[in-house]
């Protein structure tokens, strides 16, 4: 009986463990280069207005900012509605990655530090017109 119970343990514990998210860093989760960025859409959630920005030197500034933040899985993975800012990050043109402050590829995370502080910082004080 002993044996069973140990074995029940253990078994639920792979498989809980292996089908788990792990914490990642935006820069694990971005297939490609992230230095090679060349344009970043910020999409406030709230308003519908969002902002783009092309300059080098911004988008280095901004990546700088989040590419270290560490995404942790929420326990609670149920669907949920709205948000406070979308990001798509681009390159030659192209939307390579997009990325909620709370969502990536259909999971949700909460972050550490709080990506919603810097980007909020970040968006507020963006000189460039909100389209």
């Amino acid at each position: 009986m002993r044996r069973l119970v140990v074995f029940i343990f253990v078994f639920s514990f792979v498989i809980l463990t292996g089908c788990g998210l792990e914490t990642k860093t935006l820069t694990q989760f971005y297939e490609g280069d992230i230095n090679k960025v060349s344009k970043i859409v910020i999409l406030d959630g709230n308003t519908g207005y969002k902002k783009t920005i092309e300059d080098k030197k911004t988008i280095e500034s901004f990546l700088s900012e989040i590419k270290d933040i560490k995404f942790i899985p929420d326990e609670n993975q149920e669907a949920r509605s709205g948000f406070n800012y979308a990001i798509g990050l681009y390159q030659n043109g192209v939307d390579d990655f997009s990325f909620g402050l709370t969502q990536i590829n259909d999971h949700y995370y909460h972050t550490e530090p709080d990506i919603f502080l810097i980007v909020d910082n970040f968006y507020t004080n963006l000189d460039i017109k909100e389209e």
